[in-house]
This record gives C-alpha cells, structure tokens and sequence, in this order.
C-alpha cells in the first residue's frame, strides 16, 4: 500500500497546527483610551506531494517507495479594524510596490507636492 495518503495527512494535520482562526481574525488590542483594533489578515496555503513504489527483482516481498510531501504558509496583513465609541473603521494596509513602474506611481504625488512647494517658494522670492 502507498504511503502517499500518510504523508499527505500528516502535512495537513501540521497546516492545521500553524493555522487557525487566530491568524485571519487577530486577538483584539484595546488601547487605553477605549479604542479596539483587530489586525486582519489574508491566509494561502499549498502543499503537494508525490512518489512512487519501486519494485525489486526477484523478490516478491514489500517493494521500496520513494516521495516527499511539502506545504507553506503565507499570512499577510490586509487591514485593521477600528472599533471607537461604536463606531468600526477599516484601515486598510498598503501592499509594498513590486515593480519599478508601481513605484514610480507611489512616488508622483510626493513628487508633485515638494514641485508646488519649490514653485511657491520661487514665486514668494519673486514678490
């Protein structure tokens, strides 16, 4: 009989052990001063596996099997969710850009205003 279905429990089982509801929806932080926050997250997990038996000549018993299994987690911040008098807040947080051209974007509004601000000060000179 295959190991493969083994294998591949016991990776599950040890997903499980690494994630659980905790990590989606974090434990709430209560501020001092009344406020609530409740760090939210995206979860993706994978695994596979895979293998085979090897059959041995001239013997007639168990034959050798080779696999492997593998799995992973990522967990990454999405928001967190402000809880004030009441009222709920979702404050969500900025991906980090991934190519030149995302970061170029995120760059033109600071851009823009230190321009205005040079422009204004050369126009103040000026009068």
């Amino acid at each position: 009989m295959s190991q493969i279905p083994n294998m591949l429990e016991s990776t599950i089982q040890k997903i499980r052990e690494m994630v659980d509801v905790n990590s989606v929806i974090g434990e709430p932080i209560s501020t001092p001063d009344g406020v609530t926050i409740i760090p939210v997250s995206k979860v993706s997990v994978g695994f596979g596996g895979g293998g085979s038996d090897f059959t041995k000549k001239g013997s007639a018993g168990d034959n050798p099997f080779g696999g492997g299994v593998g799995g992973g987690v990522k967990v990454a911040p999405i928001c967190f969710l402000i809880v004030k008098d009441g009222n709920v807040r979702m404050m969500p947080v900025a991906e980090p850009a991934n190519t030149t051209a995302d970061r170029i974007v995120e760059m033109v509004p600071d851009t823009l205003d230190k321009l205005t601000a040079y422009f204004d000060a050369k126009n103040q000179k000026k009068d």
